[in-house]
């Protein structure tokens, strides 16, 4: 954490991502206004001191539609991570410390899952399955968690053949003792790291499906959604696409910032040096 606090842009986007989980949590609940009631009168309105962006095509409050949003979105965000994160440890910790014909197996699945790009593979997927939020997040979950199996494995490989993983394995420890208390903790550095720079690519990646009809579907209030039926009025309300764009904006803007922050923090060698740079300027 002192590491974490010394670094300015982790800072920033920690206090980014802090203000965003907060305004998802408590926002929709101080919206003054239903993100779904038509008020056909005040359809197209400019920022004013009633809605401070604006209203949209059929009167709603955009304020509120992104308070509302920002629930939808960024859940959606994180339930996707959590998806990817948990089937990419399994995997990843399964193949590593098993080897043998298990690891090839799963890393050759890992390997055709790779060769082909992700974003086209959820496109291809969130399409035969159908447009809804459901489909959404199995699509996303599906093509995103072969990083987090390389970077398990690649770790769990070289921790087996440390001197107390051996000794744990010799006492006659069960495997999945020894996966649990020994090889799991060391292996959540990177994890978390991968995690919190995934947020942002998967907030980009739900609001692009969205926007492109196989995602959330009007009238829910999600940012793609908004983005998408705000572009059909983008010369005479450009309000419609500025307020959900730089919600996303600032969403991925701040993950990146605290996930660089968090990598250069819990990477022991980044420490090491920093430290003996420390002591030579002392001496």
């Amino acid at each position: 954490m002192r590491a974490l606090r010394r670094n300015p842009s982790a800072v920033a986007g920690a206090v980014v991502v802090a203000t965003l989980a907060l305004l998802a949590v408590v926002g929709p609940i101080l919206a003054p206004y239903d993100p779904n009631a038509q008020h056909l009168d005040n359809r197209l309105q400019g920022p004013s001191f009633a809605h401070p962006l604006g209203t949209d095509q059929l009167g709603r409050d955009v304020a509120t539609r992104l308070l509302y949003g920002a629930r939808i979105t960024l859940g959606i965000a994180v339930l996707i991570t959590a998806v990817r994160l948990t089937i990419g440890v399994a995997v990843g910790l399964v193949a590593g410390y098993c080897g043998g014909w298990v690891d090839e197996t799963l890393m050759r699945v890992v390997d055709v899952l790779l060769a082909f790009p992700g974003i086209v593979l959820a496109l291809v997927v969130a399409g035969i399955l159908g447009p809804s939020l459901t489909n959404l997040v199995l699509a996303l979950a599906v093509v995103g968690w072969t990083r987090y199996a390389r970077i398990v494995r690649s770790s769990v490989l070289e921790l087996r053949e440390r001197p107390f993983v051996a000794a744990s394995r010799l006492t006659g420890a069960p495997r999945r003792r020894v996966l649990r208390r020994h090889v799991l903790p060391n292996v959540a550095g990177p994890v978390v790291v991968l995690a919190t720079l995934d947020l942002g690519g998967v907030v980009l990646a739900a609001a692009g499906l969205s926007f492109l009809g196989l995602g959330a579907q009007p009238p829910t209030p999600e940012w793609g959604t908004m983005l998408s039926t705000g572009r059909h009025h983008l010369r005479e309300a450009s309000w419609l696409v500025n307020a959900p764009g730089l919600a996303i904006v600032l969403a991925v803007l701040g993950t990146n910032l605290l996930g660089d922050g968090l990598r250069d923090a819990l990477d022991p060698n980044d420490r090491t040096e920093r430290g003996g740079q420390t002591e030579v300027t002392r001496d």
